[in-house]
């Protein structure tokens, strides 16, 4: 593996932004690295059909406190798309770890978003030594919490899709109509390959199959923190209180919001998420 930089923005050594590629054996993974070195990690994993961008407004508000590490899932934003590989939750879960392993960092609190929580639990349960805590972003508890979508899918034969049907294809990811969804992520979207966005939905749904993530999150004995938009339109917002089952979980419904609360409402997010991480943390020497 090797592990190339990209030119940090102009702020000072300790908090540059970062842009990188790990060249992992399986395909090169985008990374992204803000705030002070020294500080707690923080990892945001996106959701499927999304990247590193979707956490574009929530991020400053992050790194008074956290090195925020953002990666671009196999298939996602600006990492590899190879059509031979797998993109089974586990192995995107190992993906972040070595991540995580090649920066050095040996500690870090991780937020999920959507599916990001199920690659999230993966984390834990692979390394379980790595991760000190979890937050869920409007993350489905399991597959009875989905909400199946009224609009047709989009067809192989329609990719790379346009601008208007990537936009219905989202809508239901935020809660009131006319939200304008950012273009750098609409570009992300149809940058991946037909296979690679199947293929990565497909694995949430074979991992929610195994086994429920409360059931899952039950043992491993990590905080928990889950944040849900009242009005999400994909899962089920009254599902987030199966997560009480996990011992000390904090489940908060935030009302007004959709399955985006991270784009939509980005302070109200970071609020929750601070105290939190406050409490869990854990500092570098």
């Amino acid at each position: 593996m090797t592990l190339s930089d990209g030119a940090p923005h102009a702020r000072s050594d300790a908090e540059a932004t970062e842009s990188s590629t790990l060249s992992l054996d399986d395909g090169d993974i985008h990374v992204g690295q803000d705030g002070p070195r020294d500080a707690p990690a923080l990892l945001l994993i996106h959701g499927s059909a999304s990247s590193t961008r979707s956490w574009d407004p929530l991020v400053p508000m992050l790194t008074r406190s956290h090195r925020v590490i953002r990666i671009d899932l196999l298939g996602h934003g600006r990492s590899a798309k190879p059509a031979d590989r797998s993109y089974a939750i586990p192995d995107q879960a190992r993906r972040a770890g070595t991540a995580l392993d090649r920066l050095g960092v040996t500690h870090a609190t991780v937020v999920g978003h959507s599916s990001g929580g199920a690659v999230a639990t993966a984390l834990a349960e692979e390394r379980p030594d790595l991760v000190t805590a979890l937050a869920f972003i409007n993350t489905g508890p399991s597959l009875d919490a989905f909400i199946a979508p009224e609009s047709a899918a989009i067809d192989p034969s329609q990719w790379p899709p346009t601008d208007e049907q990537l936009r219905q294809f989202a809508s239901t990811g935020f809660s009131r109509a006319g939200y304008q969804i950012p273009q750098e992520l609409l570009d992300e979207v149809r940058a991946m390959t037909f296979h690679t966005l199947t293929s990565t939905m497909r694995a949430t749904s074979e991992y929610l199959m195994q086994q429920a993530l409360p059931d899952r999150l039950r043992g491993l004995g990590k905080p928990l923190l889950v944040i849900f938009g009242e009005d999400d339109r994909r899962w089920r917002s009254s599902s987030a209180a199966d997560y009480r089952t996990v011992p000390g979980a904090e489940v908060e419904l935030l009302p007004g919001l959709g399955h985006s609360p991270n784009l939509e409402d980005p302070p109200r997010t970071a609020t929750r998420l601070l105290a939190f991480t406050a409490m869990h943390a854990v500092r570098v020497d």
